[in-house]
């Protein structure tokens, strides 16, 4: 089941709420731990403060060096308590025996806490420990006399609950914002993805991607060149074709990003660009390859945007309207055929008007048993109507150039199954013969052989001429669109052929040598009877 798709929207107020949530968290923990921290150090810096100010004290120094003073310390520590709102002030000796408290029941009981003994020690220190009015921050302060002698302690306790309440009121006040910041995140997301929408002409961002691969491959699919350029003439597309012309007419280099008119100086876009004006079937030169060009300016809100070109080799257009289609193989094999005919029938009136009746019994008995014999073996051997016309009409043809052309079918081929497998069939036989026939009108030994043979459902072709071969060189090049030793627009036979074997699923070979060339060709073959 295909996933469904989240829309941008969604995405958008899904992102800012996240963002703002995420963000109000981290500052709520910054917050919380800076004002611990400033809160403690306040509470420790006030709680060392007074306990110092009570070590000083004379009345709490006399209540522990007499003992009939000792009242005045709980008098004392009592008021210091009232002014300063703290939680306790303990006077303790040597002993750790208060001499004062909030609560008169503990006086006379020892400290609570444990850790009192650093201060009993002499050495003022901060802690936090949990008494008998529960827990809080305490500040140590030793108490000496006028003579360095060491006569107790003094703690200060300050309840914890107040940074507690400074937290809590702190998340209150963070919560608050939190809500007010979603609430206002979510209204902006809402507006900035209904802005993008209306820019995106209502579209979701994976239907403009499902949109772009299409038009991408439909661009790169198309057969025609294509190239564009945005308003300021710059090439911001090119497909596969365009870059194979490109290749052919021998212009090198990446062309996004160029100006056309320096790297396609011909190409009128910039024309197009300026007048909105579109022109088509133009023929034009590029790097001296002819081509067929249409260019039309892309218009959007009424303004010029871009413009686009598409072009084709014309040479192409003009070889494909004539080949592709297989008329020039049979049109070519019936003049072939006529052209026999009428000059056997010149031989014949000849004949007649000079009265040579005993020449003309044995030359139409030649004609007759020669025509007969060829007729007779191709007709018998092959079974498909269209394939053993054409093979004739090659023989007419070979005869009329004084070449021999051999036709030998090592087994019955039978009927193929389509008619578009004939057509091909005669693309791929038409070609290689027509190929032959050319490369020995010059040569000493002008023969051509090609062997036929069905087996297994393949079909074997086999087409040997005595010509001089290809040199070594030019080998990789014959299967080349446009490549031709013979001249100009020439060298689309053999690209022929090989799209037509690759179209039908099969494998060609060669040879070449100084005495000649053989082209291979194995091809499936279905027949009348195996079509289901």
């Amino acid at each position: 089941m295909r996933k469904k798709k989240t829309k941008l929207s969604i995405l958008i107020t899904a992102l800012v709420c996240l963002v703002v949530i995420v963000a109000l968290i981290i500052t709520d923990l910054l917050v919380s731990v800076a004002t611990s921290e400033r809160l403690q150090s306040n509470i420790e810096e006030k709680a060392i403060a007074i306990s110092r100010t009570v070590a000083k004290a004379q009345w709490v120094i006399d209540g522990l060096e007499n003992e009939e003073e000792e009242w005045r310390v709980q008098t004392y520590t009592t008021e210091i308590q009232s002014a300063t709102d703290v939680l306790f002030i303990v006077v303790m000796d040597m002993e750790g025996i208060r001499k004062s408290h909030p609560n008169p029941e503990e006086i006379g009981k020892r400290f609570v806490g444990g850790d009192e003994v650093a201060a009993l020690e002499g050495r003022e220190h901060v802690s936090i420990s949990t008494g008998t009015l529960g827990e809080s921050l305490r500040a140590f302060t030793p108490i000496f006399n006028d003579h360095g002698e060491q006569l107790g302690a003094v703690a200060v306790g300050i309840s914890l609950q107040e940074v507690n309440d400074v937290l809590a009121d702190n998340h209150t006040s963070i919560l608050k914002g939190s809500v007010i910041g979603i609430i206002v995140g979510i209204i902006g997301a809402l507006i900035v993805a209904s802005y993008i929408k209306r820019a995106l002409l209502g579209l979701e961002p994976f239907e403009i991607a499902k949109i772009l691969e299409e038009r991408s491959a439909m661009l790169q699919s198309a057969r025609e060149a294509i190239i564009a350029v945005d308003s300021k003439g710059t090439i911001t597309l090119v497909n596969k074709s365009a870059l194979n012309l490109f290749e052919k007419a021998g212009m090198s280099g990446d062309p996004i990003g160029k100006k056309v008119t320096e790297f396609m100086p011909t190409s009128r876009l910039e024309w197009v660009l300026k007048t909105r004006q579109p022109e088509f079937d133009e023929e034009q030169q590029m790097n001296g390859m002819t081509i067929l060009v249409n260019r039309v300016p892309i218009i959007v809100n009424d303004e010029v945007v871009g413009a686009i070109s598409t072009f084709r080799d014309l040479t192409e257009i003009k070889q494909q309207a004539k080949q592709l289609t297989g008329v020039k193989l049979y049109v070519e094999a019936l003049r072939a055929q006529s052209h026999e005919f009428m000059n056997k029938l010149h031989v014949i009136l000849g004949m007649v008007k000079t009265e040579s009746y005993d020449e003309l019994n044995d030359y139409i008995h030649q004609i007759v048993n020669h025509r007969s014999t060829e007729l007779n073996h191709v007709i018998k051997r092959i079974k498909d109507s269209v394939l053993a016309g054409f093979i004739l009409g090659k023989l007419s043809y070979a005869r009329e150039k004084h070449i021999t052309l051999d036709v030998q079918t090592k087994s019955v081929i039978p009927k193929a199954s389509s008619e578009q497998m004939v057509h091909e069939l005669i693309t791929i036989l038409g070609n290689l013969i027509d190929n032959a026939l050319e490369a020995v009108i010059k040569a000493k030994e002008k023969t051509v052989l090609v062997q036929l043979e069905y087996s297994n459902e393949r079909l074997h072709i086999r087409v040997q001429d005595t010509g001089p071969g290809i040199p070594d060189g030019e080998q990789g090049n014959i299967f080349k669109k446009g490549y031709s030793t013979k001249g100009e627009n020439r060298g689309y036979g053999l690209y022929l052929v090989k799209q037509s074997v690759e179209k039908l699923g099969g494998a060609m070979e060669y040879e070449s040598r100084a005495t000649g060339m053989t082209f291979y060709v194995d091809i499936p073959y279905k027949t009348r009877r195996d079509k289901r």
